[in-house]
């Protein structure tokens, strides 16, 4: 079932290296020397738009009140007194986001309920319209808002995953080779069966095996990268998992590896 897009490479799968995380990256932007700052807090935010933005329609806000509080949620993420109050922090930096956003929308109710948009100002450029068409399709059971940002949050994770193995594939001139693998990857029915594929693309059945197995691998490492992106510590990232895996189980969309 596709609820990701597309990605893996045909390369053995190299050691996670703990380096940057979501929350070094914040830590980064507290640095008003670093140039780099607000580019890199920016994208980190894109990431978490849409779960965000799924989990304030979910509490019952119409699209245009969704769209203004999940803007003005991330300008006010963005300022620099509010980066400069953020602690070292442990844990998933989706719940430390969550939490906050808890918080802002119970101010803003408060205190602006009657604000422009974004205070007038677009913090982000972001695809709003998109966001919507996206949410008016996701399925109608009664989930709770928190559910439904930590389906989102794990899906789009996966689709991250994807996306930099694909680019990987196409890098190495395989593009056309990762298309008629990833139904192996992605678990499809009625796609060809290995001999099949093995004819077609004049190989061994033996040689589409291995194709297949390192691009499972090597996808599973980045799946771990990702992940290793999202904690404060490396002794976090077999609990996240383990979380992602049960989350996506509990979902009808998503693959875990």
């Amino acid at each position: 079932m596709k609820a990701l897009r597309r990605s893996e490479g045909g390369t053995p799968p190299e050691r996670v290296e703990f380096t940057t995380t979501h929350w070094s990256v914040v830590a980064m932007a507290r640095d008003l020397e670093s140039p780099h700052a607000s580019a890199a807090v920016e994208a980190l935010c894109c990431a978490y738009w849409y779960p965000l933005y799924a989990y304030v329609r979910r509490q019952g806000h119409p699209p245009t009140d969704a769209q203004d509080l999940t803007q003005a949620f991330f300008a006010h993420l963005l300022s620099k007194d509010f980066l400069r109050e953020i602690a070292p922090a442990k844990g998933r930096f989706r719940s430390f986001l969550l939490t906050c956003l808890k918080r802002f929308l119970a101010d803003h109710w408060r205190k602006e309920h009657t604000a422009k948009r974004g205070g007038g100002q677009a913090v982000l450029s972001l695809d709003e319209q998109n966001g919507e068409a996206r949410y008016l399709r996701e399925p109608s059971d009664p989930d709770d808002p928190e559910t439904l940002f930590e389906r989102r949050w794990a899906i789009l994770l996966l689709d991250r995953v994807l996306d930099r193995v694909e680019v990987e594939f196409a890098n190495a001139g395989k593009k056309e080779l990762f298309a008629r693998l990833l139904p192996f990857l992605l678990g499809e029915k009625g796609g060809p069966t290995y001999a099949e594929l093995a004819t077609a693309l004049g190989l061994t059945e033996g040689a589409i095996k291995m194709a297949v197995l390192r691009l499972r691998e090597r996808y599973r490492a980045l799946f771990r990268a990702e992940i290793a992106a999202t904690v404060a510590e490396p002794a976090e990232i077999e609990d996240e998992i383990r979380h992602v895996m049960a989350v996506l189980g509990a979902s009808r969309g998503g693959m875990a590896p």
